[in-house]
């Protein structure tokens, strides 16, 4: 099943300089992680806010929710998401 999540980073309550060259790397790496193993298949980079569009590839909510979890910037509480939305084939396609 796929998932949709958005978030955004927390530059609103915190400052730039939270948002650490390590913390920032280490997100890159836990993504490209998480994408080389099947389970973050979109990756997209907000264009109206820092932050994120993935759409994940789990068993359960609660699996896409606990790779989300996993995320440094997540873990770090500098990262909000916003949304998590189950998706379902688009039935159009169907006839």
């Amino acid at each position: 099943m796929q998932f949709l999540s958005i978030s955004r980073r927390r530059t609103d309550e915190f400052p730039p300089e939270a948002f650490t060259a390590e913390l920032v790397s280490g997100e890159a790496k836990r993504v490209k992680a998480l994408y080389a193993a099947g389970i973050a298949r979109q990756v997209w980079k907000r264009g109206d806010a820092g932050g994120a569009a993935i759409v994940w590839e789990a068993a359960s909510l609660a699996d896409a929710r606990a790779a989300i979890e996993s995320l440094p910037l997540f873990q770090a509480g500098l990262l909000e998401i916003q949304t998590v939305i189950p998706l379902e084939p688009y039935p159009g396609f169907a006839s």
